[in-house]
């Protein structure tokens, strides 16, 4: 099948090659017909497989038939929700490519950057709206941003924005959209839970399941290490001085634990940048591209870079904490073996992190193959959990080790002027050098003098 038979426009075809796709993957081949058609559809494939071309090209097409003509008002007619800025950026570089000649404009709204140049986007009017719930929702509250003309609605990593981090968001989202629509909506990962509430916001969906759910991209080489927590540490400084090592994406479990990592690699000699949630968007696209140019091989990052992010070329992951939800195992791994390409997947796991192993395992439907290293585990006592303080001695804010912070100390209190006794009088100064005494002063006491020019 070639992309000529799924009904798309000359100008799309064009830009299509242009892009370097020579054939549609099974996830657009089977989509791109029903979107172009009108209908809902939810669509769940493996990572690494162009979803986003999948709504993007269709999403396009169908804007364009209905241009917007010099002097009419130009209003938000596309809205595509993501969990992360890099994946709404990465969406947008999207558009660029397959929109090139097609008379449909679209901007980012994202969180992490100053508002000024994303709320005069809107201003000029623009078509399609690629964001981040918390970043739209800011702007609707303020009145830039209204979607009572949006015709076609995409949630992408539907797993993530319906789960209970995202469903009040969305749910206000939708509420919002008060004109009839096309609902799409895409992931590599579709629990029950999570496609029975996606069920109340499609309407007849077309339900187009490329791969089984829980399958890993096949290409991809899988390993475990047991290994001490104390010990993860020496045994990824050792992975990633090997030959066969391009670039290494990590993945932490917390944003502490990504900047600790980030640390102890440089005691090491390895020169590594994080991303997560702590950091300003500018600061995690800086890190990001000097990631993606090759200029630094090692990316330490939270589950914020499991979804959707596409890193060309990218040869190893690493899973330094494995997931506690098993199916971001699925999203971290999928960022490598892209586009066809052979990837290496390596997961770490000391005795505490036996239990996550176990979900992960079931749910790919297999045992990891299993390496030695120079650091077998030998700690086979998993550690107490530490005791939940009550909640009225729970500490408002913990170090970057975990601990309480200690509390800043007070700044010196300045001592305090003797106040006048209780009706004193205001005395004041003239131009002319005469001393006026005004009557008593009501309430607190003070006492002013006005020295006037002569």
């Amino acid at each position: 099948m070639t992309f000529d038979t799924l009904g798309l426009t000359p100008r799309l075809l064009g830009n299509v090659r242009l892009s370097g796709y020579t054939a549609p993957t099974p996830i657009q081949a089977a989509t791109i017909p029903h979107v172009l058609r009108g209908r809902d559809v939810l669509g769940c494939a493996q990572t690494g497989t162009g979803k986003t071309a999948a709504f993007a090209l269709p999403m396009l097409q169908r804007l364009a038939e209905k241009p917007v003509y010099a002097g009419e008002t130009r209003r938000v007619r596309g809205l595509i929700l993501t969990p992360t800025r890099e994946l709404a950026q990465q969406i947008d570089d999207c558009f660029v490519m397959y929109g090139k000649g097609v008379p449909v404009t679209h901007t980012v709204l994202i969180g992490g950057v100053n508002q000024n140049a994303q709320v005069e986007a809107l201003r000029r009017g623009v078509d399609v709206v690629i964001a981040c719930p918390g970043r739209l929702l800011d702007l609707m509250g303020q009145g830039f941003v209204k979607l009572d003309s949006v015709e076609i609605f995409v949630l992408d990593e539907a797993d993530r924005m319906l789960d209970m981090g995202f469903i009040h968001d969305v749910r206000r989202v939708v509420a919002a959209l008060t004109r009839p629509h096309q609902t799409l909506m895409f992931s590599a990962t579709m629990p029950a839970e999570v496609e029975k509430l996606a069920m109340d916001i499609l309407h007849d969906p077309e339900s187009v399941k490329v791969d089984p759910v829980s399958s890993p991209v096949e290409r991809i080489n899988q390993s475990l290490y047991y290994v001490d927590k104390a010990n993860k540490k020496h045994l990824l400084a050792d992975i990633l001085r090997r030959e066969d090592v391009e670039n290494c994406l990590v993945f932490s479990r917390t944003k502490h634990g990504a900047d600790r990592i980030v640390r102890e690699l440089k005691r090491a000699g390895i020169d590594s940048v994080a991303i997560h949630g702590d950091k300003s968007q500018n600061a995690r696209q800086t890190a990001l591209n000097r990631f993606k140019s090759g200029e630094c091989k090692v990316l330490v990052a939270t589950d914020i870079a499991a979804r959707g992010l596409d890193i060309e070329g990218l040869s190893h992951v690493v899973n330094y904490d494995l997931p506690m939800e098993p199916e971001s195992y699925i999203h971290r791994i999928g960022r490598t073996g892209r586009a066809g390409r052979d990837g290496t997947a390596i997961s770490f796991c000391c005795i505490d992190e036996v239990k996550q192993l176990g979900q992960v395992e079931k749910l790919i439907g297999r045992r990891l193959p299993l390496k030695e290293s120079d650091w077998p585990m030998e700690i086979t006592t998993p550690s107490e959990p530490k005791p939940r303080l009550p909640r009225g001695e729970r500490p408002a804010k913990l170090d970057r080790q975990g601990n309480p912070a200690q509390p800043r100390p007070k700044p010196r209190e300045r001592e305090a002027k003797p106040a006048l006794p209780k009706g004193g009088q205001v005395i004041t100064i003239g131009r002319d050098g005469k001393v006026r005494r005004d009557g008593p002063v009501l309430g607190r006491p003070v006492q002013r003098v006005n020295r006037g020019k002569r």
